[in-house]
């Protein structure tokens, strides 16, 4: 029988168009498509007849399938010959365990190959008119995640990131975000340091909400800002006032 072959492929932040070329040809290709909840549903339109489509998407505490029966099914379908696109939200190996599913592709005997993909934690921040670097601003940025697994004590470098980087970039933090913004201030973040909240970043329901370290907890409660959301921190925010390019195209998108 003739081996299959993974393609561990990025959507992208949202948008179907910002996926890349050679993601997008593999899509066209694919036996099998292993798609997540941020992957543009979108997407699957461009899938050929016939394609198996199996949805593995995950929420905060549910997941429709576990990581390790997720590396199960895109070895398995490998195994029969197949050509498996594994499409995941924003990029593979940021923060979306595409690491994890390498490694499931190499202890079976597979080969695979990467995709990279738009992640969210720079699309999102500049569909908001925020750069996550300036000249002026931010000379270093920090992609750092915000969610705590489950039963483990974060282990983040919270005294090094608010002293030593200009721009940090949290993802999946939302429902962390008072125990962030805590920690930050502990060890040094002024209050007065603004931040941004993106929701579905780069999508026609785009929404932001800006504040500050002392203010955007209690913003964030009133609006009833749900995940999923990127958090930026940092001088860059002020950006936004004079940057905020794509929401002037959407007039109905929540702003703050």
């Amino acid at each position: 029988m003739v081996q299959g072959k993974v393609f561990l492929v990025g959507a992208g932040p949202g948008d179907p168009k910002l996926i890349t070329v050679r993601g997008m040809e593999l899509i066209q290709q694919a036996d099998v498509i292993v798609y997540d909840r941020l992957a543009s549903p979108k997407l699957l339109n461009y899938t050929r007849k016939g394609t198996e489509r199996i949805y593995c998407g995950k929420q905060a505490d549910h997941h429709s399938l576990p990581q390790q029966e997720i590396n199960r099914v895109i070895v398995e379908r490998a195994l029969e010959g197949k050509k498996v696109v594994r499409l995941k939200g924003g990029d593979p190996f940021m923060f979306g365990r595409g690491g994890e599913e390498a490694e499931a592709c190499i202890a079976a005997g597979l080969s695979y190959e990467v995709v990279p993909g738009i992640t969210s934690g720079i699309a999102a921040p500049a569909y908001a008119g925020i750069p996550v670097t300036h000249r002026d601003y931010s000379s270093s940025v920090a992609f750092v995640t915000g969610h705590k697994a489950s039963g483990k004590e974060s282990e983040i470098d919270w005294e090094r990131l608010s002293s030593a980087v200009d721009t940090l970039v949290f993802y999946m933090g939302v429902s962390n975000l008072p125990d962030i913004v805590k920690r930050l201030c502990q060890y040094g973040r002024a209050k007065e340091t603004p931040v941004a909240l993106v929701r579905w970043g780069t999508c026609e329901n785009q929404e932001t909400l800006t504040g500050t370290l002392e203010t955007i907890v209690e913003q964030v409660q009133q609006a009833r800002f749900q995940a999923p959301a990127i958090i930026v921190v940092g001088e860059v925010v002020r950006l936004r006032e004079q940057l905020a390019w794509y929401e002037q195209r959407l007039p109905h998108v929540v702003t703050a």
